[in-house]
């Protein structure tokens, strides 16, 4: 019987927590900055930055368009993978799994109310739990140049 109120218990839970509104910054190891601009213009002005900054874009994937595929609606969505392959290709040739989570990744979102956010994972989250992940040396001495790189891109991003 404790078993059954103990599974329950945690159904009950595990609904009450999905159905929760998703806070804008709730996530660890995620960073999440407010939009002063539509998502398109933030989009573009993210791609603008990251090609500033010596970062190539892989690709971008518009969760919103596939959403319409199949006639959902969804407020904007579009995943940009970026990354520099100077950093990136030396450590997945170390590790071939890290090619799983590399390269980086920004968020461009729009929320229901259609308030736009740039989320992308923090340096530490990247170089911590990422590569500790895969067991891989991280380049902890770059640390600081890519957290304040990812500062300064998504800054120019979303003012």
């Amino acid at each position: 019987m404790g078993v059954d109120i103990s599974r329950r218990l945690g159904l009950a839970l595990t609904a009450a927590l999905l159905a929760a509104p998703v806070t804008a910054h709730a996530v660890e190891g995620l960073i999440t900055k407010d939009s002063l601009h539509a998502h398109a213009k933030t989009l573009e002005k993210l791609e603008a930055a990251l090609k500033e900054q010596g970062f190539t874009v892989f690709a971008k994937i518009d969760h919103s368009a596939a959403a319409r595929g199949i006639n959902i609606g969804m407020p904007a969505s579009t995943l940009v993978l970026f990354g520099n392959p100077r950093g990136g290709t030396p450590a997945m040739i170390s590790r071939p799994t890290l090619a799983i989570d590399l390269p980086m990744k920004a968020l461009v979102w729009e929320d229901e109310a259609g308030k736009v956010y740039v989320s992308y994972n923090s340096s530490s989250y990247v170089f911590g739990s990422v590569y500790g992940r895969h067991a891989a040396p991280a380049p902890i001495e770059q640390a600081g140049n890519l957290a304040n790189a990812l500062s300064s891109m998504t800054d120019a991003a979303v003012k």
